[in-house]
């Protein structure tokens, strides 16, 4: 079939098998081209299909040939419909990895749930014996409790008081003025829910149950904290506040990974045009501004070069950049004063008349597509591509 992108809101609904393998392609070559890592030998990622979580687990493969589980929740190819970006990017990881002879298996399933987490633990146990490191970077609108089944739903809103600000139709290229009323209190307990680190915990806690964990391992769960302009709908909103829970998780995660010798970590990546951030209000615009000033001065990074330097520098090498909260901090290109005072001028500048001339908005939406598979000068997408691709791990015996 001919598979073209289609947009609804901020996502798109259909995904290219063969662009996501050369997206797919190209972060690994990105990784190889650099050097080799004293890193991890055996991974487990806990939202491994897209984003800062496909990027770990690429830069454990690529840096440090390490055995990798992913687990993630993305639909396979039915009738005309695709399989998703995300299922797509694993199925052409692990083809890679084969091709390479390392281990590579993956779990398609709702990582909140006990039955995905004791089937990933069976995996562990059988196959790997033991894990290095855990990365933990789900980003799910929702979540059902594993114990009482109830359902939590996360929202993008602050707390306290309305808030108004300009934001973005990244398809349209029209900027409108959007108030957002704030959360009430079952809201920001539903989000915290969702988005905060009780589900990172309960993972931990499984895995040192199972004796699982190497001496020294460690585990990581990637934030964000952001500029001024954004801090009403996200640091202080409702995200924020689970974010404040996921950092406090970290904390208690080092005293219960004590006797072990391991680490817990919150990494506070910079802003990037994933299917998450896509949805957050305002944060488009940011980010489209932020990316024309980082571009210009040669600083910007994608979730590859994040992630590889992460691991390079941070995790496995001697140039950690911590804050005062103990948090790892690779979003120090972003917030450099003179990167955030320039994006800034341009958010508040841009308006729906002067936008291309303001900021680059088609360089965004390349961004935005090429995380489906499209916009690959490599790939020929007037060719008929065959939209069933399995995923060799979930299609064994």
């Amino acid at each position: 079939m001919i598979i073209e992108p289609r947009t609804r809101g901020f996502i798109c609904t259909t995904a290219h098998p063969s662009g996501c393998e050369q997206h797919v392609l190209e972060q690994m070559n990105y990784v190889s081209n650099h050097n080799k890592i004293d890193g991890p030998k055996n991974v487990l990622i806990i939202g491994a299909s897209t984003g800062y979580g496909l990027a770990s687990r690429i830069v454990s493969l690529g840096g440090s040939n390490a055995n990798t589980i992913g687990v993630f929740y993305e639909k396979e190819a039915k009738g005309n419909r695709t399989a998703t970006a995300g299922w797509y990017n694993s199925a052409a990881f692990e083809k890679i990895a084969k091709s390479m002879g390392v281990y590579a298996k993956s779990v398609n399933g709702d990582a909140f749930s006990n039955e995905i987490k004791d089937e990933t633990l069976k995996l562990i146990k059988n196959d790997l014996g033991k894990i290095d490191l855990v990365v933990y970077s789900l980003a799910s609108p929702r979540r059902v409790d594993p114990v009482t089944q109830e359902r939590y739903m996360s929202v993008l809103k602050p707390i306290g008081d309305s808030y108004t600000n300009k934001s973005i139709d990244v398809m349209e290229g029209i900027i409108s003025e959007i108030t957002i009323e704030p959360a009430n209190e079952e809201e920001i307990m539903n989000t915290t829910k969702v988005m905060g680190g009780e589900d990172w915990e309960l993972w931990i806690n499984r895995l040192l149950e199972e004796d699982l964990l190497n001496e020294g391992a460690t585990t990581i769960a990637y934030s964000y904290i952001g500029p001024e302009v954004t801090r009403p709908i996200y640091r202080d909103g409702t995200i924020g506040l689970a974010k404040v829970h996921l950092e406090n998780t970290a904390i208690r995660l080092n005293n219960t990974l004590a006797d072990i010798k391991g680490k817990s970590y919150v990494v506070v990546a910079k802003a990037l045009v994933t299917q998450a951030s896509s949805a957050i209000p305002v944060v488009p615009l940011y980010i489209a501004a932020l990316y024309k000033v980082m571009k210009g001065k040669g600083t910007h990074e994608g979730c590859i070069e994040q992630i590889y330097r992460l691991f390079n520098d941070s995790l496995y090498g001697d140039n950690k950049k911590f804050d005062n909260k103990g948090r790892i901090r690779i979003d120090d290109l972003e917030m450099e004063a003179d990167v955030q005072s320039a994006a800034i001028d341009l958010f508040n500048e841009v308006t729906t008349e002067n936008i291309s001339s303001v900021i680059d908005l088609e360089d965004y939406k390349k961004e935005f597509f090429r995380l489906f598979g499209f916009g690959f000068d490599k790939v020929d997408y007037n060719v008929d591509v065959e939209a069933v691709i399995k995923i060799p791990s979930l299609s064994e015996d």
